[in-house]
Formats: structure tokens, C-alpha cells, sequence
């Protein structure tokens, strides 16, 4: 079995897989869940100098037919609605009793993590991550908490900066850096009744889930190429090969929130054990084995020179790529068993193999 243990400046954690701020981390019972359902180390919902009064409702779905919330979600939370003394007295106690190390969050100003920050560390937190969801003032915040503490510190980047810039200006004064946080602001109504679905002041709210993976596992590589510090994939998170994809850009670790907001704690052990499955698959022996493999072919644009094969023994006949070629090159017959692509008619634009759930097709 692949060994898919990580340490990260001195933490060490038996899986990849870390809990994110959010409602999933948002008192110290709820960690302990997370520790039961397999996750690898925790990361604790944002405290601040006051708690926040967060509106209701602050959480929608984003629907994907008549079943589902498989593209994530809209939120408009806040940091944690608990005392600051709370989490003192009494979360991170309980946070700490599982045996995983524990990653504190705090915000948002320069001054509210200086005297913040402390008192976490004296709390008995393993390290402290600073958010930056309200963009500006990066390294400020970074050199006060940095000024304060003696435990690592990870900044936590917005989507909405130049994220290889503000790493790279950051690189100095934290450990480590996690990216990204969520997108917005968003907006979804109920056609039911023409209001908005979140209870925000103007009913907007910020993406999380599968829908922002790919912005995520771009920021990731940008970091990775930007910096020398450890990367802390966030966004979208909800299977074993989301790890691998961030793993293979850069990532040290990843955190998951909105995963387990819809599938519950289990999801921590199953998206662990994905990844280690997907490892012996493909004959590795850690998962430090592929830390960063994809950066090389980010230089330059690889082209194909070949339509795409299909393996007979894979296929299903089940038609999805012909419904998906907008250049009507593929031919499916499942009746006949009839599986063909016209050569001059495709123009190697790769759909069909991204929506073939066998993996059948490829570029040779």
C-alpha cells in the first residue's frame, strides 16, 4: 500500500486530507467527528476578536438536475459565531484530544491577529492560518502574526488577487500558503418567488465545491511555480483523484469543506483511501512520488498528433462522446457494436475524453 503520509513544517499528517475553516470545523465536537470519519488533520473554523452575527440563511445548494448538489454551493458565512474565550477554554481542547495536529484560523487586520494569534498558540494550537477573503493588505497582516507567534503560519489567498505575486511577497513571512479560498461574490434566486436564496445583505454569496476546482488546482500551480514553501490545495475536493490532480500541481495537502457539508464525515477516510487506492493503481509507492509532476508540461502546449482510440474492452457503447462531438466525428451503434470516429471530421478537441466515464478514450 502507497504510503500517503505528509509532513508539513514539522506537522505531521497520516493523510492528505485536512479539514477546511467552515461550518464542518466549526467547534471542537464537530473536529472530532472529522478526526472519526478519517481526515488526516484539522483546520479550525476563523475566529476573530468578536464573533460574527452571520445571516440566515447562509447556504444553498447548486443544483444539478432533480437529485443533486454535485457542483457545490453558495454561502454566506462568516467567521466563527463563538466567543474567542470558547475556543480557548474549550474547543481547541476538544480539537486537540483526537491526536491530529490542529491548524487554528484567525482574521482579519493586522491588529486583530496580533492579538489574536497568541492566544492561540498558547492555547496549544499546532499552527495558525491567517485569512485573506477580504482582498488587500496581505503583508501586513502576515509580518503581525508572524511578529507575534513562534508556531508556522499559513496564508490562506483569495482567487481574486494574483495569487503567484502576493505568494511570492508572502514567502518571507509565512510557512505555508493555502489557495483558494471561496469565489463571489455569486448570486442565485428562487424562481419560485424572485427572491434571493442567502439572506446577505444584497442575497449574494460565495462559491465552494466541484465548480471551483479548476480555478483552484490553476491557483495551486501558479503558487508552486512561485514560491518554495508548502501548498495547500482548497477548492472541489471530493474524490481521491481531485488529490492526486492537486498533488501532481504542487500541493502539499488539500482541505475539504464543502464535500463534507453534503456527504458527511465518512467523506474525509473515503477521499483518503481513493487516493491511495489510485496510487498502488499506478504503481507508486508515495504520494510524494508525483508532488509536481504537471508543472513541466505547463511550458509549453502539447499538441496531438493523432485522433483519439478508443479501447474496445473499456467501451460501453454508451454514446456519450457522440453527444458531446459538436464536429459530429464519432459514430455509435451499440446495437451493431459499432464504434468509429472519422478522421477528417475531428479536430482533436479532446471533449469526448473528458466525458467518457470508462476512460475508454484516449490520445495515443
Amino acid at each position: 500500500m502507497a504510503d500517503i503520509r505528509v509532513e508539513i513544517e514539522g506537522l505531521r499528517f497520516k493523510n492528505p486530507v485536512l479539514t477546511a475553516a467552515g461550518p464542518t470545523s466549526r467547534d471542537g465536537m464537530t473536529l472530532l467527528n472529522a478526526a472519526a470519519g478519517g481526515v488526516g488533520g484539522l483546520v479550525a473554523k476563523t475566529v476573530s476578536v468578536r464573533p460574527a452575527d452571520v445571516p440566515r440563511p447562509n447556504m444553498v445548494a447548486l443544483r444539478e438536475g432533480p437529485v443533486g448538489v454535485k457542483r457545490g454551493m453558495l454561502n454566506a458565512e462568516l467567521w466563527s459565531e463563538l466567543p474567542l474565550e470558547r475556543w480557548i477554554e474549550r474547543e481547541y481542547a476538544i480539537a486537540l484530544s483526537s491526536g491530529l495536529p490542529l491548524i487554528a484560523s484567525v482574521g482579519y487586520t493586522p491588529e486583530d491577529v496580533a492579538e489574536v494569534g497568541p492566544k492561540l498558540e498558547k492555547a496549544g494550537v499546532h499552527a495558525i492560518e491567517f485569512s485573506t477573503h477580504y482582498v488587500g493588505g496581505h503583508v501586513e497582516i502576515a509580518r503581525a502574526l508572524r511578529e507575534s507567534v513562534e508556531i508556522p503560519i499559513f496564508a490562506k489567498l483569495s482567487p481574486k488577487v494574483d495569487v503567484a505575486a502576493v505568494a511570492k511577497s508572502l514567502e518571507k513571512y509565512v510557512d505555508g500558503i493555502a489557495a483558494i479560498n471561496t469565489f463571489g461574490p455569486c448570486l442565485r434566486i428562487d424562481v419560485e418567488t424572485g427572491r434571493p436564496m442567502l439572506g446577505s445583505e444584497d442575497g449574494s454569496g460565495w462559491m465552494s465545491g466541484a465548480s471551483l476546482k479548476p480555478i483552484a488546482v490553476r491557483c495551486v500551480a501558479d503558487i508552486a511555480k512561485a514560491v518554495h514553501i508548502p501548498v495547500i490545495g482548497v477548492g472541489g475536493v471530493t474524490r481521491g483523484e481531485d488529490v492526486i490532480e492537486f498533488t501532481m500541481v504542487g500541493a502539499d495537502a488539500v482541505q475539504v469543506c464543502t464535500a463534507a457539508i453534503l456527504e458527511g464525515d465518512q467523506v474525509y477516510g473515503r477521499i483518503a483511501a481513493q487516493a491511495n487506492t489510485w496510487l498502488d493503481d499506478h504503481g507508486y509507492d508515495s504520494i510524494c512520488d508525483i508532488k509536481g509532476m504537471a508543472l513541466k508540461h505547463m511550458k509549453r502546449g502539447e499538441m496531438p498528433d493523432s485522433k483519439p482510440v478508443v479501447d474496445r474492452e473499456k467501451c460501453t457503447l454508451c454514446g456519450l462522446c457522440k453527444k458531446s462531438c459538436v464536429y459530429s466525428a464519432i459514430e455509435v451503434d451499440k446495437r451493431n457494436s459499432i464504434y468509429e470516429i472519422d478522421g477528417d471530421a475531428c479536430q482533436y478537441c479532446g471533449m469526448c475524453i473528458s466525458v467518457c466515464p470508462v476512460r475508454a478514450l484516449s490520445f495515443e
